[in-house]
């Protein structure tokens, strides 16, 4: 078995994020449904992304979010990803890089535009999302780095990608080759979009390759088909080792050995922007399991991650979670 250089390694797709505010006004008059993911083509995005007020350019897309997470609790972690050879690209990869993770994805030279999000924050702090992918779904079984995949402790795989034939191919050669250097494999669902799509898909993928699931409340019901929340946990246990799902203010409900256990959010003073929310708990949770930590700290350390993110605008943490994690005592 190889060495471990990563305690995570994260394939998804490489998107920068233009946040901006708007009501829900501008979200009939624009045709975008509130609080949703919305694919759309490269002409929405640049109209879109014209009409954003004051908009804020910053690196984003959902296992990217994650890994920069990871990298603000002290871990060390490397992205796969695709972006074209543009402005946006070029920012994608400094971003990434400066907050220590390396990323060394070939970028297309050809075709589609690197990929944005344009997403309108709403005073409630719902997010939006209005998602051109361009380059990042042009990613192939070329594209995954087995020596980087093999070099980390766990994978962490972006539902977001699983959508074309090659990305999918490269989805499960990343799984499998993870598997085969005896390294955990993790998966986030991203969207209840992503859930519908490619149902039967995820849940062979679960069974075979998962060992660490994440979702949240919607996605798991919608992944089992039910509106019985306590059924589709108890489905999700017979499919997983371990998994987490996220319930907003209701905390999360974590599953290993034994019976589910409940862990409670982190209180909020005011909620500003729940983009990445779902991300950073992720990034919370994974540092605890590549530590070797109990699952219920786990789930705490991602609260933590999440109350931080959803407290600015933007998808990635302002402050040090390392620096947060201590404060609550949980390295003390």
């Amino acid at each position: 078995m190889s060495d471990i250089r990563f305690d995570v390694v994260g394939l998804g797709n490489a998107i920068v994020d233009v946040l901006s505010r708007a009501d829900d006004a501008f979200l009939a008059e624009w045709g975008i449904h509130k609080n949703a993911m919305n694919l759309i083509e490269e002409p929405r995005a640049h109209e879109l992304t014209r009409v954003a007020n004051d908009p804020l350019y910053t690196s984003g897309g959902s296992g990217a979010n994650t890994i920069a997470g990871l990298a603000s609790f002290g871990a060390t972690a490397a992205y796969i990803g695709k972006v074209a050879d543009d402005e946006l690209g070029a920012q994608f990869k400094r971003e990434m890089e400066a907050s220590g993770v390396p990323f060394a994805t070939q970028p297309l030279s050809e075709g589609p535009a690197t990929a944005r999000s344009i997403i309108f924050v709403t005073d409630d702090g719902h997010r939006s999302m209005n998602t051109f992918l361009g380059a990042s779904v042009l990613f192939s079984k070329d594209d995954v780095d087995v020596d980087v995949v093999k070099a980390g402790g766990i994978l962490y795989l972006e539902g977001y990608l699983f959508d074309k034939d090659e990305a999918k191919e490269a989805f499960i050669h990343a799984a499998e080759t993870a598997k085969a250097a005896g390294r955990k494999v993790s998966l986030t669902l991203s969207d209840k979009f992503c859930v519908d799509r490619h149902r039967a898909s995820f849940l062979q993928l679960i069974r075979n390759n998962i060992d660490i699931l994440f979702a949240n409340e919607e996605e798991l019901l919608a992944l089992y088909q039910t509106d019985d929340f306590d059924a589709a946990i108890k489905a999700l246990q017979a499919d997983t080792a371990v998994a987490a799902v996220t319930r907003s203010e209701k905390g999360s409900v974590v599953l290993g050995d034994g019976e589910p256990v409940i862990v409670q959010a982190v209180p909020v003073k005011e909620v500003v922007d729940t983009t990445g929310a779902g991300d950073q708990y992720a990034a919370g949770f994974l540092f605890g399991l590549s530590r070797g930590l109990p699952l219920v700290t786990c789930a705490r350390l991602g609260h933590i991650a999440a109350a931080e993110v959803i407290s600015h605008i933007g998808p990635r943490p302002a402050v040090s979670y390392k620096v947060l994690a201590e404060a609550a005592g949980i390295f003390a």
